[in-house]
């Protein structure tokens, strides 16, 4: 093991480090002198110089120096102390609501003070609000201005900004002696600054630093973290996937029979695509190892018939498969295919979901048990723990973003003493910096091809002041016989966001359009009413579903061929990508309306630009995550996604390559390395390596 000199210093040698620190700083995964200078500073503070307090302006923060003229108490509209501070150009108010007497008796005892703050705008001219201050003291003199900036790091309830910045200083004291250990092989990229030197920066950048390189993570020193930060993911992925592989799985070889059968009975011909993935699901479940492989496909790209046809080859070989969705109307729709296709086959389908009633949910525990139901469809109700299978061999989890580490792995121990084969599918294609980062643990599929026949569809931006057009033109196209979604953001009414209601919206639809069937689905509603609703529209019973983001995924009413959606601009690409999707499943020309909030801010516009320009979900996919960045982009954060602290996965892409071939290398030349690394960037970060 390597010597780790910084890492063998716990906190609790630190001054100030008591046990109730200590269990603070634990909470965020530092527990030595190295986690510590791993923790590095979200942005900075410049108070590397005095602002002479005529010079202020609004909006600015800075440091002032100067002598107390005032202190009182003032009883406005909340009690607050008010210290009036002078120098030789101006006066400003520094104004506290939270005070003690001592503190009251210490500023009036103490002529000067120098105070940081943002300067804001008060009724006796400008003033600063709880600004971090010090007195001049006989026994703590103000001394001179730091000539470094100021960090702020990231924090947690009861760990002050002055608390991290003493014990980071211990830290950097600690690095004086002993440098941090440089893990990374020599065929490194050369960087501009050492590992040491690039740490010590970051805690200490000099007034001069280029802030606006800091800012952006372009700065030498962090780009050198940077690729130690995405070296050590890589190895953690790639060791996770090694040991995935080494788990005991079985064998499921390509039994024939039922999948042949299968193939001749669809009214389709699989595409290119979907033949290239069945190919690699073919060699995994054939090969004895576990099967952890990601299919991405962009919507209505057709993996649902490629679980299908995995799902066969598992039940010809006497096993079990477990189908898990996110919603119960994805589950709904996954249930009327599954059936369409597998039980003229004489395959026996269960389903569960949280809404199952006593005596149905015991049928097919009891059928699960005896194997006598060969597959099992539903949502969150298929890993709790009263499920038992009697020999799950495959698990498929649809959307598996939309599911916490947690639950995905209480799924696959329903495999008891093996591990079951497991299939993840997501209509979010994945770019490609994100699939190398988080994903790298699995093997990951593409079908990048849309069934023949598919016409593109007609994506339009309309200002909201056009609203009666709008349903002018819902009006006719329901007149025609066709069907439309009208999309809401929210259910309840929202003046800060000014998102009309779904339920307040299919009300006000209905009065402009007597004549048409309007029917409403949100996420309030029960598992009962939504199914009502959306078999109604399935079969054509209802002209128009008023609905939210619910009908994101999972809903295929092929006669529907128009959508609008409401301000768009409160949502994401990658989910209105998906919204979008729901139309343009038939053999009419589709239209997506985006009816949009005026006035758009930079953003908005570059996001609904992107929209209207393509309808390729790997380049929304990427332009996603360069304006929201991971977490958003998977639309949660708790999905395992990697939480960088340095590198980001869009900036940094160019530095992929090589923190893969260094991960490569590090694993098969220096595992005490690789290790060291692992530890250094995400000890006691949950990793779930199983999962």
């Amino acid at each position: 093991m390597l010597d780790n000199k910084l890492a063998s210093i716990s906190v609790d040698q630190l001054k100030g480090v008591g046990p109730a620190l200590r269990d603070k700083l634990a909470k965020l995964n530092i527990n030595n002198v190295q986690d510590l200078l791993f923790h590095f500073p979200l942005r900075y503070q410049d108070r590397s110089r005095l602002t002479p307090i005529g010079a202020c302006f609004l909006g600015q923060e800075v440091l002032v120096e100067g002598e107390i003229r005032q202190v009182d108490v003032s009883f406005g509209k909340r009690r607050s102390l008010m210290v009036r501070l002078q120098d030789d150009t101006g006066v400003i108010n520094l104004r506290f609501f939270h005070f003690s007497g001592a503190q009251k008796t210490m500023l009036e005892n103490n002529q000067r003070l120098r105070a940081f703050g943002e300067i804001r705008r008060g009724l006796h001219g400008y003033e600063m609000v709880h600004p971090e201050y010090d007195v001049d003291q006989p026994s703590k003199p103000l001394g001179p201005v730091k000539p470094t900036l100021t960090p702020i790091y990231p924090s947690t309830d009861g760990l002050h900004q002055a608390s991290w910045r003493k014990l980071c200083q211990q830290a950097l004291i600690c690095l004086a002696r002993t440098q941090v250990t440089d893990l990374l092989p020599d065929s490194a990229p050369q960087a501009q600054i050492s590992l040491t030197e690039a740490v010590r920066y970051l805690h200490e950048a000099p007034f001069n630093a280029d802030v606006q390189a800091l800012r952006e993570g372009t700065h030498p020193a962090q780009q050198r973290l940077a690729l130690e930060e995405l070296t050590a993911h890589q190895v953690s992925m790639l060791l996770r996937k090694a040991q995935f592989k080494h788990q005991p799985g079985v064998a499921i070889p390509d039994n024939g029979g039922l999948v042949n059968e299968l193939l001749k009975r669809l009214p389709f011909s699989l595409t290119r695509a979907q033949q290239r993935v069945m190919h690699d699901i073919e060699l995994d479940l054939a090969s004895g190892q576990p099967m952890h492989r990601l299919i991405q496909g962009d919507v209505g790209s057709g993996k649902t018939i490629v679980a299908a046809l995995s799902a066969l080859y598992a039940i010809a070989n006497g096993f079990q498969v477990a189908i898990m969705a996110p919603t119960e109307i994805l589950a709904e729709q996954h249930l009327e295919a599954f059936s369409e296709w597998l039980e003229p086959l004489g395959i026996h389908i269960g389903w569960l979901t949280g809404s199952s009633r006593v005596k149905h949910r015991r049928e097919v525990l009891e059928g699960l048990a005896n194997n006598s139901i060969q597959l099992l469809i539903g949502t969150h109700a298929l890993f709790q723990e009263s499920v038992d299978f009697a020999k799950l061999g495959l698990v498929v989890i649809d959307e598996q973003h939309r599911f916490g580490v947690h639950q995905r792995l209480a799924l696959r121990e329903k495999g008891k003493d093996i591990q079951p084969h497991q299939l993840i599918m997501t209509a979010t294609p994945i770019p490609r910096t994100l699939a190398m980062s988080s994903y790298a643990d699995l093997d990951i599929s593409v079908i990048d091809e849309l069934p023949a026949g598919r016409i593109p569809i007609n994506t339009v931006l309309i200002d909201n002041a056009r609203r009666d057009q709008v349903i002018a033109r819902v009006a006719g196209a329901c007149d025609a016989g066709k069907q439309a979604y009208w999309v809401c953001t929210l259910i309840e009414e929202s003046e800060a966001l000014q998102c009309q209601a779904a339920e307040d919206c299919a009300n006000q639809l209905q009065m402009l359009l007597p004549n048409t069937r309007i029917g409403l689905v949100h996420g309030r509603m029960k598992a009962d009413e939504k199914s009502i609703v959306m078999d109604a529209f399935k079969r054509a019973e209802i002209d128009l579903l008023v609905a939210t983001t619910v009908i994101e995924v999972g809903v295929n009413v092929p006669n529907a061929s128009l959508m609008i959606i409401e301000n768009p601009e409160r949502l994401g690409l990658a989910q209105l990508h998906q919204l979008r999707g729901r139309v343009g499943r038939g053999s009419e020309a589709s239209h997506c309306v985006l009816m949009y909030q005026d006035p758009l801010s930079l953003n908005g516009k570059q996001r609904l630009k992107i929209m209207r320009e393509t309808t390729n979900g790997f380049i929304i996919a990427e332009e996603d995550l360069k304006l929201r960045g991971p977490g958003e982009f998977m639309g949660t954060r708790q999905t395992g996604v990697a939480q960088m602290k340095v590198a980001d996965l869009g900036r940094d892409a160019h530095l992929f390559d090589d923190a893969r071939q260094l991960a490569e290398l590090l694993i098969k030349k220096a595992p005490d390395k690789a290790e060291a690394l692992v530890q250094r960037w995400l000890a006691g970060a949950d990793r779930y390596a199983d999962a």
